[in-house]
């Protein structure tokens, strides 16, 4: 929510239009969205999204964030048409742009003009590379083949567009730093400043804030190639671009202290790595603790620039939630809520989160709620909520109304290309069908708990209480689910001789495969990286781990677990060169 004074901060900001670069505008917007003034935000980039490319890219992103946060048809739409208008005006030949940013930056030498072009030239195939990448990201959130293999063409021509720009960025910089040595011992302290003209009129400050801007996307770019599993990469003929996490972590650091416009979303983009994208496609392993020291750290830094943000409030939430204080991350998910009062799609990701910490803590009543208001409200995927709902109702108690909302998720169900709506209606229908008792709507519980990577951060006392219900269940259909949720809890709780016996149970089920048709693999998946753990059976996990990469398909979550399984062969690859 936008007060007094962020409205005060829009007024001024508006007034020095015309006066200030756009390059300090853009940032200016940038920081008034971060602290809750996405309305104003909005219409700041949006008044002046034609006046230079470098606005116009701030208006898509926006447009992109909300896509993001809510994944909702329209909205990815609506982002995916900005992004493409962006792309079109920098890659345009008029040179009204030109003028117009030329005509707010007083006459100067020919050399310097000469500075404003080249500039301009390389901010609009940054502009135009990180659309691709943006592009490329919805495309990849759809989780579909066709939509992997679409996003990885787009990757490949923004690839491309950063080598170039970063070529020649990084020659003018070497350029800056030769005269700046030659020059060093002549140059009198009045002439030695940090904005001092180099190559062509460009400035050293303009040269670092390029620098920060192609980082960004460069970073990105490699974090998104890193996630695609192995075999898409392969149909997609992206072999020679090979993703490096290390160096995208690096270069979003880079761009998150440049002085760009994209500082602060680089260092959104690395709190969501740590503790979104990290923890649930495991990919330094099954710690979900990992990056949290390096978000904690990143929160505390920008804890004076923001204080009140949501957004941030949202990722202290997921740190807390990652380190198991859920009543803490509660806490902050609820003063997130309410300071996005004005902003529905902040609202719904603290909903889900605030759902998901009651499930974590048993208080199904809460969750149902929760998933209630989301079905009801968010127009991403309802099927999808509305089962939660179901099953968080039913296991509070509320059999009746869970049967209700069972029976709506088959009229909810939109997407029949969407394995997480696929999954829901499949559960859905099954407990629709058997009549559902309270333990089989725990199940469900514990179930996309696991799928979700979400049993780490249950409390000991909490697991025990799920192993009591798994145990009590007799179910010959779910025995190979009942087995691995199992293995999963023993080793939550270190207990890993106990979950080698219930992942082998569950590997060996094969009365229930057609209805858990993902436990088989996911077993050989949890097996292999818990024998990965010990050097004299690393072979026979790794022997696993192919085996549940080749030896099923077909079966829900099948993309998901590959990225899994390829990060931990990758892994293992640091560790024991191949």
């Amino acid at each position: 929510m936008a007060g007094p004074e962020q409205s005060q901060q829009q007024k001024q900001v508006e007034e020095k239009a015309e006066h200030i670069d756009d390059a300090e505008l853009a940032l200016q917007g940038i920081n008034m969205l971060l602290n809750n003034g996405f309305k104003e935000s909005d219409e700041l980039f949006r008044r002046y999204r034609t006046h230079s490319p470098l606005m116009s890219f701030g208006a898509s992103f926006v447009s992109f964030l909300n896509a993001m946060m809510t994944f909702e048809e329209e909205k990815m739409q609506m982002a995916c048409d900005d992004l493409r208008t962006t792309e079109k005006l920098c890659e345009s030949d008029s040179a009204g742009v030109i003028e117009t940013i030329r005509n707010k930056i007083k006459k100067s030498m020919d050399s310097q003009r000469s500075g404003v072009v080249v500039v301009d030239r390389l901010q609009r195939q940054i502009i135009v590379a990180d659309c691709q990448v943006y592009l490329a990201v919805l495309s990849f959130v759809k989780q579909e083949l066709s939509a992997y293999i679409k996003g990885g063409w787009i990757l490949r021509k923004a690839w491309k567009m950063y080598n170039k720009c970063h070529s020649d960025i990084s020659q003018l910089q070497e350029a800056c730093q030769r005269r700046s040595s030659i020059h060093k011992e002549s140059l009198s302290t009045d002439n030695a400043n940090h904005n001092t003209p180099v190559e062509s009129g460009v400035t050293t400050e303009a040269l670092d804030r390029l620098k920060g801007s192609v980082s960004f996307g460069y970073g990105l770019f490699h974090l998104c190639i890193s996630m695609v599993p192995p075999h898409l990469l392969k149909i997609i003929n992206l072999l020679g671009f090979p993703g490096d996490r290390l160096q995208g972590l690096s270069s979003l650091m880079y761009a998150s202290e440049s002085k760009d416009m994209k500082a602060p979303l680089a260092t959104l983009a690395l709190l969501w790595y740590h503790t979104v994208v990290l923890p649930f496609f495991a990919l330094d392993g099954s710690d979900t603790h990992a990056g949290l020291l390096e978000a904690k750290a990143i929160l505390q830094r920008k804890s004076v620039v923001y204080p009140n943000s949501s957004l941030f409030m949202f990722f202290k939430g997921r740190v807390q939630r990652l380190e198991c204080h859920i009543n803490s991350a509660l806490a902050s998910f609820h003063d997130a809520l309410e300071l996005a009062s004005d902003q529905r799609e902040i609202q719904h990701v603290c909903l889900y989160e605030i759902g998901w910490c009651s499930m974590i803590e048993m208080s199904f009543e809460d969750a149902y709620r929760s998933f209630e208001r989301l079905k009801n409200e968010s127009r991403w995927s309802q099927c999808y909520y509305a089962y939660l709902t179901g099953v968080c109702q039913g296991a509070s108690g509320d059999l009746n109304g869970a049967s209700g909302v069972f029976k709506d998720v088959q009229k909810l169900f939109k997407r029949k290309n969407n394995q997480i709506e696929q999954f829901a209606l499949k559960r859905a229908e099954r407990l629709r069908k058997i009549s559902p008792t309270r333990e089989l709507c725990i199940l469900g519980v514990i179930e996309v708990l696991y799928l979700w990577k979400a049993l780490p951060n249950c409390s000991s006392s909490k697991l025990q209480m799920m192993n009591q219900v798994l145990q009590s269940l007799d179910d010959a259909s779910c025995r190979g689910l009942k087995h691995l949720l199992l293995g999963a809890i023993h080793k939550c709780h270190g207990n890993i001789k106990d979950a080698i016996q219930s992942f082998q149970l569950a590997a060996r089920d094969e009365y229930g495969r057609q209805i858990n048709s993902y436990v088989q693999p996911y077993s050989f998946y949890e097996l292999g990286c818990v024998l990965l753990a010990k050097p004299e059976t690393v072979g026979k996990g790794r022997s696993l781990l192919l085996q549940a990469k080749e030896d099923f398909t077909g079966y829900d979550f099948e993309n998901r677990l590959h990225v899994r399984i390829h990060s931990a062969l990758a892994s293992l690859k640091e560790v024991v060169p191949q």
